[in-house]
């Protein structure tokens, strides 16, 4: 649906649900409510038939054409090129950028300003290879900002972490497709960009994958996944790839130009660390830059040689000490100063107000509970075995089954407790007990149904139009209410099932594939779609309790006000991802997992460096800091 569209959507069903309301007081004026609404209901199926895609064949059923897909490409490299710029600039990679080179296994050695280059140069294929925080993920970040800057007939690059994708369970082409569709839901819009049109780009070569990561991989699937990306991207089609370098020993990208990042000289680490450093900060390291230089094969210069290191020392000791770095009793080897970097990146971060001011954040943060979240959150990961930090994935944080029953049971209550509250002061009383009860059940019987996630599927034919889904289930609804109360409650009713159906019709069709993915984005589309839902079912509510029990009851009409809000939000609710998301955070933060305030504290890590952004979803700042704070790399180190 286009955006033209869904706003007259969304404007046709505000106006619907208000003019019922005023149906109850037209009597007034000699104008009978059951005309008024029956003139209502017409208009609103009109409006539907106007706006509905599905009776717009050309556009709604058929596959997506070349013009669907250079519109879909160009809105695709829109939203990628804000989302990677305004994540260069979080990590602070516009105002002070290593300058990182590397040795060329296949082809030529060169720089990071010169990566663009040699991508060209090399013939669209690449790998980056380097130890670990050695700056490939952020060569491949800095690559793909750099290739969206594109010519029409040139591919969207499209930078994807490995550790989501199992090549077992799927190809991965198919993945791609899957990733694209979950971080611009937009592509699934058939008015703008026809079906399938996710596929079609994948297909046609229209995006090709930057993939990072392929030491993510467990060892014993990593050649099989290595085939299938080389068979699902032949020579002929671009293709980047990182990898550490042991990992990738023996292993062949056809047609690739294979680079190794170098380690860092003492030169470029005390450039980069006076670069970031106030005088006085940068005098407290000369003692380190002597040492680096007289003793170049140490274990402080081997834990400072990557980008990693150089950038946690940079944060860590802003206003600490670093000589005492130099304590070799202290720090025996090159991971007790990475661990320690690691370790006081976290702890140095909170509980500070001066860095809290300083960094913007929303509150200051106890110290002692910050790492215990966030460690909790990294070891949930790394049992997982996932390097994203996805909100809606949160509820995998909870055992299924009691995630599954919190939930129902919560709407359950809210939902029955509505339906019997306003029955309560109905003709018949004496059965709003049992009418709550059975609707709580029904209620709490699909919340259940709806806790099994499944994968959203492209809907065609019927299901995707609006006007008959709209109007069957408001005239099924309308036809209960009617036999029970009358003429006037059935129209209310009906015409507000049908509004609700219309809303999330209009609301679940993102038209900003432009914009730009995030977390607080993703978020915010769901609770606009919990929250409009809800309103619009309690005006309606209202109205229709205000009719059964006559017009000039205005307390009737705030009773089904507040007993339409209820209903409506159980209702809006049940197939978000918002409701289990909510679900396990509440219940995780009461006990005491996790805070209460959960998505401002993890945009206050990543302000603070502790996590990045990558889309719709949050990662740690490096592989390392995740499994530090799971305590992974301690498990390693004592064999268990």
């Amino acid at each position: 649906m286009s955006r033209f569209h869904q706003r007259a959507v969304l404007t046709g069903c505000v106006l619907a649900a208000v003019l019922a309301v005023a149906g109850l007081f037209v009597t007034d004026y000699g104008i009978d409510p059951d005309v008024w609404l029956i003139g209502l209901v017409l208009g609103f199926l009109a409006l539907l038939a106007a706006l509905d895609p599905w009776l717009q064949r050309r556009r709604a059923a058929g596959l997506a054409t070349d013009d669907n897909l250079a519109a879909a490409a160009n809105a695709l490299t829109q939203a990628l090129h804000t989302q990677w710029n305004e994540e260069c600039r979080a990590r602070g990679l516009t105002d002070h950028l290593l300058d990182l080179h590397w040795s060329a296994l296949e082809g030529e050695p060169g720089h990071s300003d010169g990566v663009l280059g040699a991508y060209r140069r090399s013939g669209g294929r690449m790998v980056f290879l380097g130890e670990a925080g050695a700056g490939k993920s952020t060569t491949a970040m800095l690559l793909t900002t750099g290739l969206l800057d594109r010519r029409p007939d040139e591919a969207v690059p499209f930078l994807l972490p490995l550790s989501t994708w199992d090549p077992g369970a799927e190809d991965v082409r198919t993945w791609m497709t899957r990733r694209l569709y979950e971080d611009h839901p937009a592509l699934r819009n058939t008015e703008l960009y026809g079906s399938y049109a996710a596929e079609l780009l994948v297909e046609q070569r229209r995006v090709f994958p930057v993939l990072d990561g392929l030491d993510q991989i467990p060892a014993e699937r990593r050649a099989d996944a290595l085939d299938r990306i080389n068979r699902a991207f032949p020579r002929t089609q671009p293709l980047v790839l990182t990898c550490r370098t042991d990992e990738f020993a023996g292993a062949r990208v056809p047609g690739a130009h294979v680079v190794e990042l170098q380690p860092l000289d003492h030169e470029e680490i005390a450039g980069y660390l006076r670069a970031t450093s106030d005088p006085v900060t940068a005098a407290r390291w000369e003692p380190i830059f002597l040492h680096l230089r007289d003793e170049p094969d140490d274990r402080l210069a081997e834990a400072l040689s990557t980008p990693l290191s150089v950038w946690l020392a940079s944060v860590v000791y802003a206003y600490g000490e670093p000589s005492e770095l130099l304590d070799r009793g202290r720090f025996p080897d090159r991971r007790a100063i990475e661990d320690h970097l690691v370790d006081a990146l976290v702890t140095g971060s909170f509980g500070d107000r001066g860095i809290a001011h300083q960094a913007r954040l929303s509150q200051v943060w106890p110290r002692d509970r910050a790492r215990r979240w966030l460690a909790f959150l990294a070891g949930q990961m790394c049992d997982r075995g996932v390097r994203e930090l996805a909100w809606w994935d949160l509820r995998h944080s909870v055992r299924g089954s009691w995630l599954a029953l919190l939930g129902a049971l919560v709407l359950g209550l809210i939902g029955g407790f509505g339906v019997a509250w306003l029955m309560a002061y109905a003709s018949t009383p004496e059965f709003a007990p049992l009418t709550g009860l059975v609707a709580g059940l029904a209620v709490a019987a699909a919340a259940l149904h709806a806790s099994r996630q499944r994968a959203p599927k492209q809907k065609l034919g019927v299901w995707r139009s609006l006007l008959v889904v709209s109007g069957v289930l408001g005239t099924a609804a309308g036809l209960v209410f009617g036999a029970l109360y009358g003429l006037s409650a059935g129209l209310v009713v009906g015409l507000g099932i049908a509004v609700a159906v219309a809303l999330r019709f209009a609301l679940g069709s993102s038209a900003e594939l432009s914009h730009p993915s995030s977390p607080k984005w993703t978020m915010a589309r769901d609770r606009v779609a919990v929250w409009t839902g809800s309103l619009v079912l309690a005006v309606v509510f209202g109205a229709a309790g205000g009719l059964v029990f006559g017009p000039h009851q205005s307390g009737m009409v705030g009773l089904g006000l507040a007993c339409g809000l209820m209903l409506g939000f159980t209702l809006s609710v049940l197939h978000l991802r918002w409701w289990w998301f909510t679900v396990a955070r509440v219940w995780l933060a009461l006990r005491g997992k996790l805070p209460w305030e959960l998505t401002a504290f993890l945009e206050d890590a990543r302000k603070l460096g502790v996590l990045r952004q990558a889309g719709a979803v949050h990662q740690f700042r490096h592989a390392l800091v995740q499994d530090r704070l799971a305590g992974a790399r301690d498990r390693v180190r004592s064999g268990a």
